[in-house]
């Protein structure tokens, strides 16, 4: 019977740096983390949770959308966001109608209420983000801008 023996690492040798500061997922998962974290509490304050804000904040364009539309925009399950709409409906803040191309699916739209709602929570995105990207200058806050949407394009048409 072989004895598990402990390793110092599970890295290369020739790498300094550790794994997870130079893996592309982790770095990607903890800036969103870290920079959401400032705003969420904004969202929070403002008597909203994560995806509420996020489906009034996808809304807020004034294309009404079906919930499994909602749900690929906002990172979430669609029973999760029929909830989130259920929620928002009973507030006031989003109508559910009728789709004109499907009587199964019901488009969701802000209603005047839910624009008043979210519309000074955009203005704090806005800004948050500013503040952000302030920190890079605006030649590298375009080209990281530019990267993350070209990898979401291309990572999309893979699905």
């Amino acid at each position: 019977m072989s004895v598990a023996r402990p390793v110092t690492s599970a890295t290369p040798a020739s790498s300094d740096t550790p794994f997870v500061d130079d893996y592309l997922l982790y770095l990607l998962a903890r800036a969103s983390a870290l920079v959401s974290d400032e705003f969420h509490r904004e969202v929070a304050a403002a008597g909203l949770g994560v995806l509420e804000w996020r489906v009034l904040a996808t809304l807020s364009d004034g294309q009404a959308r079906i919930i499994n539309q909602l749900a690929d925009i906002v990172l979430a399950k669609q029973p999760t966001v029929t909830k989130v709409v259920d929620r928002l409906e009973a507030s006031g803040d989003v109508v559910r109608g009728e789709s004109a191309t499907d009587r199964r699916q019901s488009l969701v739209s802000l209603t005047e209420a839910g624009i008043a709602h979210v519309t000074p929570l955009l203005a704090g995105a806005r800004r948050h983000e500013a503040s952000v990207l302030a920190r890079f200058g605006e030649p590298q806050s375009a080209q990281l801008k530019e990267a993350l949407r070209e990898l979401i394009d291309q990572m999309t048409d893979r699905r």
